[in-house]
């Protein structure tokens, strides 16, 4: 089973807390618990006591065009969470943090302070046999100020993406090993669709996101374990610039935390068109 967080080495612990943590913490007013999945329907099949859901679907997306929300409409989602400026957000969820890990990276968009992610995620909890409910919660709305939506520092666009490789920086496609040969259009198990060519943006280096976590907890891994995947099996260096893909974004946004908070890359942004976009574009180069 996983170590303590605080053994682990890693370079900014403070953003993972521990299942412990947040059974201690659930009745704290300074802490919003948020449940965030892939799964639209495992909240309301029970979720730990006081969370509420941020559904990546309704919640995180303009409703007509391709992108996230704006600042008016996250002002409003964080408001109707009874989220102040000042709470701590504690994001968990299912698929070992997935998507939990892309709406702590959004309310990074927003500048949003002190997020958190619980390690090992849902499964973690469950199987710990820790307390699950169906009970709705209704909170006071907040009055919350956003700045506007920072897409420069944390995110990058396709031609981002074009003139990272004109530069011959790191492109790291977090994948499976089938999606990143072309074979596949998405993972085992899924559609098969979504982009019109398969394959991977030329120099990315293949390391499935999911090398980063414990299969049997959804855990992280200690410092050691990750540095050991990323820094000298793949030869990535944190002082390099760093952009990370997958086919729409979740998966990349958990290796995005994995660079940035565990591991201390200086600039790491997440390609959130992913292969989405880039397998439909006309023009782009693409490698098999």
């Amino acid at each position: 089973m996983s170590q303590d967080i605080n053994s682990r080495n890693y370079i900014n612990s403070e953003v993972l807390v521990s299942t412990q943590w947040v059974e201690e913490n659930l009745s704290n007013p300074n802490v919003r618990i948020v449940e965030s999945n892939e799964d639209q329907l495992l909240y309301k099949s029970g979720h730990i006591p006081g969370a509420v859901e941020i559904d990546w679907v309704k919640d995180l997306n303009d409703p007509l065009k391709r992108d996230f929300l704006d600042k008016a409409q996250f002002e409003e989602l964080m408001s109707k969470n009874g989220i102040t400026n000042d709470t701590i957000v504690v994001f968990y969820g299912d698929k070992s943090n997935w998507w939990s890990c892309y709406a702590f990276w959004i309310l990074k968009l927003f500048s949003h302070t002190d997020c958190r992610v619980m390690d090992g995620g849902k499964l973690k909890w469950e199987k710990e046999n820790r307390e699950l409910t169906r009970d709705t919660n209704d909170y006071k709305a907040s009055s919350y100020q956003a700045p506007v939506r920072d897409d420069k520092t944390l995110r990058a666009y396709r031609e981002n993406v074009l003139k990272h490789l004109e530069s011959g920086l790191q492109l790291v496609d977090v994948r499976s090993t089938g999606e990143f040969t072309g074979e596949k259009l998405h993972m085992e198990g899924y559609p098969q669709e979504g982009a019109l060519r398969g394959g991977h943006i030329p120099s990315a280096k293949s390391i499935p996101w999911s090398m980063a976590a414990n299969p049997e907890d959804g855990s992280f891994k200690t410092y050691e374990e990750l540095s050991k995947i990323y820094m000298q099996d793949a030869n990535l260096q944190p002082s390099e610039e760093t952009i990370a893909y997958c086919r729409i974004g979740e998966r990349s946004a958990h290796t995005w935390f994995v660079l940035s908070y565990l591991l201390g890359f200086e600039n790491v942004r997440n390609y959130d068109g992913s292969w989405t976009e880039w397998g439909n574009s006309v023009g782009v180069p693409i490698e098999k």
